[in-house]
Formats: C-alpha cells, structure tokens, sequence
C-alpha cells in the first residue's frame, strides 16, 4: 500500500453515532511507539468523519501491535494497517474523503501532521495513516475553479478535464491531526535504515511497533 497510499477506513453507522458528540469536541492522542512516544492532537472540526473513524480503530486497539512499515525521510513516515509480519490487518469499510472540507478549514499536509493513507480512489481509507516529515503541499487537493470541463494546474501545468475526472483525480489527502509532542521521535523513525520486504518497499529493517494508540486528557499532553 502506497502513497497512491493504501488506506481503507470508514466509520460505519455505528461508529459515527458513538463518537458523533465526541468529534465536535478536541481530541488528543499518545501514539507509543517502541522508539518513544509520539502526541498529537486531532482535528473534528476540520475532518469530522475521519477523526471519529479513527478514533473507532484507536477504541477497538486496533492499532496495537501494528508498525510504522513505510518510512521515506524526505517525505513521511505511515503506519497503522501492518503487523511486523507486513501481513494486513482486518478493516471496517472505508471512510468518506473529507481532504477539501479539511483544506477549507487550514488542514494543510504540512510537516508534523497526521493524514489518512489510501489508494487512487478519494473514498478508500480505512485504518492507515501518515505522518507528514516535511511541507508536502502537493498531497493537498487541488483548486478547482466553476464549471464543466475545468482547467486547473495540475503538477505544474494546465489540465483541461470534465469535472467528474477532475474531482477524483485532485482530491488530495485528508489532514485530521497534528503532532504537539515527540516530533523528535518522528525525526528517529524517519531515518531509520529500510529495505524490501516481499512486495514491499521502504520498510524499516528493524520494525518499528506501534505498542499502542490512546486518548489521553490534554493537561497530560502538556507536562
């Protein structure tokens, strides 16, 4: 799973009722990883679907005992879908894109914040995510001015497409949250040496474990 970045995830009808009141409300997080702890804070009010989803997976401990499996230090660390044997873990259904609401609202892929990992299709995330190392401004989705077909800078040069192949195609990838504590752990995962792993690229040699995923109170966060 790449960047194309394979990450299913979508809070089914269940999940979006038990964190509906939850996801209005701030939220923050401590990622334990065996290289140290990571704390982030999440952002519902910029991404509320996909802060509740995530937070569904954190309750279920599904992220215990996944890795950080795809590491690129000049681009970003992505965890949270693999066991240290890079077999999969099981996923709900995937959660809607919400990369333009979030964007709308200064949710920008830039360095230290967190974002859901998918594939080509906008609406396919489901538990993986990443963390950004440095400004990647061209995971954001891109504008689209009105109308049908739309031209629109595309990689540094002018597309003219319908807008249903537009829409997809610039969709970006959805910022939910931000690290406020332990980016100097992100900084030691980052350059870890990696290597291949079957199909698989860019793996740490030696697995980096996420040990667990929890909310904690914000004044914790501070000390």
């Amino acid at each position: 799973m790449k960047l194309s970045i394979r990450l299913a995830g979508i809070v089914g009808l269940t999940a979006g009722l038990l964190f509906a009141a939850g996801a209005a409300q701030a939220q923050t997080i401590e990622i334990k990883t065996s290289m140290g702890t990571i704390v982030a804070e999440l952002y519902p009010e910029k991404a509320p679907k996909t802060v509740a989803n995530f937070l569904q997976y954190v309750k279920d401990k599904h992220y215990d005992g996944t890795i950080f499996h795809r590491v690129i230090p000049t681009f970003m660390i992505q965890g949270g879908g693999m066991l240290p044997s890079m077999q999969e873990k099981p996923t709900r259904p995937p959660v809607a894109h919400e990369g333009r609401a979030s964007l709308a609202k200064g949710g920008k892929n830039s360095a230290g914040t967190l974002a859901m990992a998918r594939t080509n299709v906008p609406d396919s995330a489901t538990s993986q995510f990443f963390i950004n190392v440095k400004d990647n401004d061209f995971l954001d989705p891109t504008p689209l001015p009105d109308g049908d077909p739309v031209t629109f800078n595309y990689g540094g040069r002018m597309v003219t497409a319908p807008r249903a192949q537009a829409l997809p195609a610039t969709a970006g990838y959805t910022v939910f949250g931000k690290v406020i504590k332990g980016l100097d752990v992100v900084e030691k995962i980052k350059d870890v040496p990696t290597g291949n792993a079957g199909p698989h690229s860019d793996v740490p040699v030696t697995p980096v474990l996420i040990t667990s995923i929890t909310v904690i109170d914000p004044k914790k966060a501070a000390k």
